[in-house]
C-alpha cells in the first residue's frame, strides 16, 4: 500500500508548533504545540493530512518507557502504602460519570450514548461498547476526543501556571543497554496486550516492562536528552489529526454539553483530591492531578515536568482505566435492568 503523498505535512508542521511553544515556554511544548499546530492546518486548509502510521504508538511507547524509571524500589514501596487512598481516588474518579450522563440524558441524549460518553478514559474501547449497545458511536468518539483535548490543553497549562517554578531536578543516568533491553522488553508486552484484547497497549506495555525492571534492579535511570520530546512530538501530531472542521461543526450543542460536563468534572476531580489529601496526610496536588477525567500519558508527563509524584499519578489513571474497562459493560446492563 503507497503511503500518502501528503505525509510529511503533519510532522513538519507538528514540529514548527513545538518548537515555537518550546521558544514561548508553554508547558509539555512539544505536544501541545504540534498538537495544536496540526489542528489549526487541518481547520484552515480544510484538508485532512495523514497521520504518521504508527506515529502515537511509537510515541507512547517512548514516554511510557521514561515514566515506567520513575518506579525505583522506594517509590513501589510509598505506592503500596498508599494504595488505599489510590482506590478511592481511582473509585471517585470514575464516578464522576455520572455528571456527564445526567447533563447529556437531561438533554434527550440516548442512554448507551450519554453512558459511553460519559465514562473516564478508554475511549476505542467505549466506542466498541456502544456499537455493541445500539448507541452512537460517533457521538461518543466524539466526546472522549473532546475530553481528551481539553485536559491536554488545559491541565498542564493550569498546574504549570498556577504553581511556583521548581529549579529543574538533575539529569539521572542514562544506560543505552539498559534502555535498549527496556524498550524491546516494552514493544514485546505491548504486542502481546494487544492481542489479549487489553486497553492501550502502547501505553501499559512499556510502562509495566519498565517499571518493574527499574523497581526489581533499582536502576534510578532515565532517557537520553530529547528522546522523550520526540515521544511527546509524535504523540501531538496523531491527537492533532482527530480534530478538523467537520469535527467542530458536528452536533455543536452535543459537543456544548461534553464541554460542561468535562470542565465539571476536572472540577470536582480537583476537589475531591484536595479532600482526599488533607484526609489521608498525602500529596494533594498529585492526588488532584492523577484524578482529573483522562489522559495518562498527558498527566504522567505534566506530574514529571512538574516534579510531582509520577508513580502515584500514574498507579491513579492506571487503575481508574481498569476499573472503566471491567465495571462499564456491566454497570450498564444492570441500569438498563433497573429501568427495563
Amino acid at each position: 500500500m503507497p503511503l500518502p503523498r501528503d505525509l510529511w505535512v503533519t510532522p513538519l508542521t507538528g514540529a514548527v508548533g513545538g518548537y515555537l511553544a518550546s521558544l514561548a515556554g508553554w508547558p509539555l511544548p512539544w505536544m501541545v504545540g504540534s498538537l495544536l499546530a496540526v489542528i489549526l492546518v487541518r481547520c484552515l486548509t480544510n484538508r485532512a493530512f495523514s497521520e504518521l502510521p504508527g506515529g502515537r504508538k511509537a510515541g507512547q511507547w517512548l514516554v511510557a518507557t521514561g515514566i515506567g524509571l520513575h518506579f525505583t524500589s522506594e517509590v513501589l514501596e510509598q505506592v503500596i502504602s498508599h494504595f488505599p487512598v489510590i482506590v478511592m481516588g481511582a473509585i471517585g474518579t470514575t464516578l464522576l460519570s455520572l455528571i456527564g450522563i445526567a447533563i447529556l440524558r437531561r438533554s434527550g441524549v440516548d442512554r448507551a450514548t450519554a453512558f459511553f460518553a460519559s465514562m473516564p478514559g478508554g475511549a476505542s474501547e467505549m466506542v466498541n461498547l456502544a456499537l455493541r449497545h445500539d448507541a452512537q458511536p460517533a457521538r461518543v468518539a466524539a466526546a472522549h476526543s473532546l475530553r481528551l483535548l481539553l485536559v491536554v490543553l488545559l491541565i498542564p497549562a493550569i498546574f504549570t501556571w498556577s504553581l511556583p517554578d521548581v529549579p529543574a531536578p538533575a539529569r539521572a543516568p542514562v544506560d543505552l543497554a539498559w534502555l535498549a533491553g527496556l524498550l524491546a522488553a516494552g514493544a514485546l508486552l505491548a504486542l502481546l496486550w494487544g492481542r489479549l484484547k487489553q486497553p492501550n497497549p502502547w501505553m501499559l506495555g512499556p510502562l509495566v516492562a519498565s517499571a518493574v525492571a527499574s523497581a526489581s534492579f533499582d536502576l534510578h535511570l532515565g532517557l537520553p536528552a530529547g528522546l522523550g520530546q520526540f515521544g511527546q512530538w509524535l504523540i501531538g501530531c496523531a491527537l492533532g489529526c482527530h480534530f478538523d472542521r467537520a469535527f467542530f461543526r458536528s452536533a455543536p450543542g452535543f459537543l456544548a454539553r461534553v464541554l460542561a460536563f468535562t470542565l465539571l468534572a476536572m472540577l470536582t476531580a480537583a476537589l475531591l483530591g484536595e479532600v482526599l489529601g488533607w484526609l489521608a496526610g498525602e500529596d494533594h496536588l498529585s492526588l488532584m492531578l492523577g484524578m482529573m477525567p483522562g489522559g495518562i500519558t498527558e498527566l504522567c508527563l505534566t506530574a514529571e515536568a512538574l516534579q510531582l509524584s509520577v508513580a502515584l499519578v500514574t498507579a491513579l489513571q492506571v487503575l481508574r482505566l481498569f476499573l472503566v474497562m471491567f465495571l462499564a459493560e456491566p454497570l450498564f446492563k444492570l441500569w438498563c435492568k433497573n429501568h427495563a
